[in-house]
């Protein structure tokens, strides 16, 4: 009866867990200062987009809420050049848009966080929930930041 009680208590806190609220948090790598966090549902979608150093071109990547888990699903630019992906990975594609960007779909990567460093020349945008948030007005130029699902 004991070990019936216990399995219960373990299978019902599951449950609960799983269902609690996850968010999307932004901190400072090193000092764990928080920068925002955003709510998030399993399946939802952000990006994060960045003026390429090289071609000097917006490159967005688009991620998805897997669990506790952030999950590559595509990559949009406009031109390729030096620092750009260039051969497709097993399941992956190449689609070209008709406004002419061009769009890497079928990542099979996911990652428990992700590390940038925020652009001293050039923004790093979140797009999350229809919002665009800066992150160098959040975070500041040159801020290393982690972004995971907790």
């Amino acid at each position: 009866m004991g070990n019936l009680i216990i399995a219960l208590l373990v299978v019902s806190g599951a449950i609960i867990f799983r269902g609690l609220p996850k968010k999307l948090v932004i901190t400072d790598t090193e000092s764990g200062v928080l920068y925002g966090r955003w709510p998030v549902n399993d399946g939802a979608e952000f990006a994060i987009e960045f003026v390429h150093s090289v071609n000097q071109s917006p490159v967005r990547d688009i991620f998805q809420v897997r669990g506790r888990r952030i999950a590559a699903v595509a990559t949009v630019f406009s031109s390729f050049g030096a620092g750009m992906q260039t051969e497709l990975g097993a399941g992956e594609e190449l689609i070209r848009e008709e406004d002419g960007t061009m769009r890497i779909v079928g990542f099979t990567r996911s990652f428990k966080s992700l590390a940038y460093i925020v652009g001293t020349v050039s923004d790093h945008t979140l797009y999350i929930n229809n919002e665009r948030i800066s992150l160098r007005e959040r975070c500041g130029k040159n801020a290393h930041i982690t972004v995971r699902v907790k």
